[in-house]
């Protein structure tokens, strides 16, 4: 089974390349994307549309629901999924998205968690009933790994008192001990360069799109849905459409800032793509198809 990812800035046309790619090497595409992974967030995620979904079999995409939880432990699982499958099925595979993260974590893999009793889980979800306490003990405890975990984060502040539990360690000293394995030794990985100029006039032709598209109803149903606390309630186009509903901003400056927004987004994103990876071909968007195919 070959496998490969393509990455690149939001807006610079990854998924219809790995489409491409994906007919012409009999394989199945992998979504590493933040928020294709819920469902219903359809336009503010610029899924493939239906007919692009329907040409090749993705996975990563409407996997959840928005107030659903979402982590790399779940990424790697979901992609080892995919692995068993396509060797299954004889197919090869292609990850492609924005955030790259995902891919970064394969690389470098994750650390191993302590064994756990039924009885040691369950006095530690007593114990989680008063969130602000445990928090408070483990950042006593372990300031420096705590320092990256918000107080109302309940999965991760969990996680770290499982692992305090299990293993009589702070997270910091069992992750020291216990460093992570990579899940993917190696893979080919082909980045889209693409000018900011043309970046920028995409994402604002992208942006009107979605407007008409419903992008203001897909908010407001979102809303009604699921409120306001869901992680995936905070992405770029969804806050930007709140404060129009909000009455705090005019349709225009609306679509003004989600194109500000997510070219910010797009810079930073190549900005990771070229430094957190070693190994790695950047080329056109134009000229990618015959590089990877040649490979």
């Amino acid at each position: 089974m070959k496998q490969l990812a393509i990455i690149g800035p939001t807006a610079s046309g990854k998924s219809d390349l790995a489409i491409k790619i994906a007919q012409k090497m009999n394989a199945y595409i992998l979504s590493i994307d933040s928020l294709s992974i819920y469902k219903e967030i359809d336009i503010v995620s610029a899924k493939p549309s239906r007919e692009e979904l329907a040409a090749i079999k993705h996975f990563g995409i409407d996997v959840l629901y928005p107030d659903e939880y979402f982590s790399v432990e779940i990424f790697i699982k979901l992609y080892k999924d995919v692995v068993a499958l396509c060797k299954k099925e004889k197919k090869n595979l292609i990850i492609v998205g924005g955030t790259s993260f995902y891919l970064k974590s394969l690389m470098q893999g994750l650390s191993k968690i302590p064994p756990m009793t039924p009885e040691l889980k369950q006095s530690v979800a007593v114990k989680m009933k008063n969130l602000e306490e445990v928090f408070q003990m483990l950042q006593s405890r372990d300031p420096l790994y705590m320092k990256k975990i918000n107080p109302k984060d309940s999965y991760r502040i969990e996680k770290a008192l499982l692992i305090l539990e299990a293993s009589q360690m702070t997270p910091s000293e069992w992750f020291m001990k216990n460093p992570p394995e990579p899940i993917i030794e190696k893979m080919p990985i082909y980045n889209i360069d693409v000018s900011r100029d043309v970046l920028r006039n995409r994402i604002q032709k992208r942006t009107k799109k979605m407007l008409t598209m419903g992008l203001i109803d897909e908010v407001a149903y979102l809303e009604k849905k699921y409120s306001r606390e869901p992680n995936a309630m905070s992405s770029i186009g969804v806050v930007e459409v709140l404060s129009y509903l909000d009455a705090e901003i005019e349709l225009p400056q609306m679509l003004e800032l989600i194109s500000i927004h997510t070219a910010q987004l797009a810079k930073r994103q190549q900005t990771f793509n070229r430094t957190q990876f070693t190994e790695i071909t950047t080329a056109p968007l134009e000229e990618l198809e015959e590089i990877i195919l040649s490979q």
